[in-house]
């Protein structure tokens, strides 16, 4: 749920309409980004038993048991992630190719799909998003025809839409309803709901005075649909829609927001 203002902050807030991710400044090319992998921890080693205790005389045989299914994370490899990708992309969820390396790109899709299922935004498949996953969870479209992008604020989902289905679904992250200063006057980092149309677009970096934008599809003054190196599962833009680096790289490839194509924020 979106949090609402209160009294205090309204009354500080000079300015309450958000600029967006872009209030002006001129375009300037940025170097790609390098993305870190952080290796996972090794598991802890038990200690040696202590010398005073007692040795048993007798050896017991351990029951069977079943081992616990294994969950798939950044930095897991093999054909569960291939059966995992494929079966995001089935479902219409973003990954990229089915390539068995569980990364960032994977992550995303998985983000998207706990999500969508209600659950947890960790980008781990446990037991409760493995199900999500054989329920076939995908979310609802709200339009009914032609090509539409729509932004679910509550979900912080983007989703591809042709006529009424949802066709791809990808996470992202929109304004975090905080505030900030800028240019000596406060503003509030919102994405306002509403129907709109992409009225201007750049094919590279945009260096705005609030942070880079990669590959633009604006769609309501300063706030557009863009790339960028940080996507949580969580609010946290300025006002804009965020998208992975990979994910806007592909809509535009693929043409899927040329310019004139309806926006919907809900």
């Amino acid at each position: 749920m979106r949090k609402a203002l209160t009294y205090a902050a309204a009354v500080v807030a000079t300015v309450t309409l958000a600029t967006g991710c872009d209030s002006g400044g001129s375009d300037q090319a940025a170097p790609a980004p390098s993305v870190a992998s952080t290796a996972p921890a090794s598991a802890p080693t038990s200690a040696p038993p202590s010398a005073t205790e007692p040795t048993p005389t007798t050896s017991a045989t351990p029951s069977p048991s079943t081992p616990a299914p294994k969950k798939l994370k950044v930095g897991t490899k093999g054909d569960q992630v291939v059966a995992l990708q494929q079966r995001l992309t089935d479902l219409g969820y973003w990954n990229g190719k089915a390539d068995g390396s569980f990364g960032s790109v994977t992550q995303q899709a998985v983000f998207a799909l706990q999500k969508a299922a209600g659950l947890g935004r960790d980008g781990v498949v446990g037991p409760k998003t493995q199900k999500a996953l054989d329920r076939g969870v995908r979310p609802k479209a709200k339009s009914s025809s032609g090509s539409v992008i729509e932004i679910s604020l509550n979900r912080q989902l983007l989703m591809v839409v042709k006529d009424g289905t949802v066709s791809q679904v990808f996470n992202t992250s929109t304004g975090s309803m905080e505030h900030y200063e800028q240019n000596g006057s406060t503003f509030l980092a919102d994405t306002p709901s509403g129907k709109f149309r992409v009225s201007r677009q750049i094919d590279g970096w945009r260096k705005a005075p609030l942070g880079l934008l990669w590959r633009p599809k604006y769609f309501n003054g300063g706030i557009a649909v863009h790339g960028a190196n940080s996507v949580p599962p969580y609010p946290a833009s300025h006002g804009c829609a965020r998208l992975s680096i990979s994910a806007m790289n592909y809509l535009w490839s693929s043409d899927q927001i040329p310019i004139k194509t309806r926006v919907w924020v809900y």
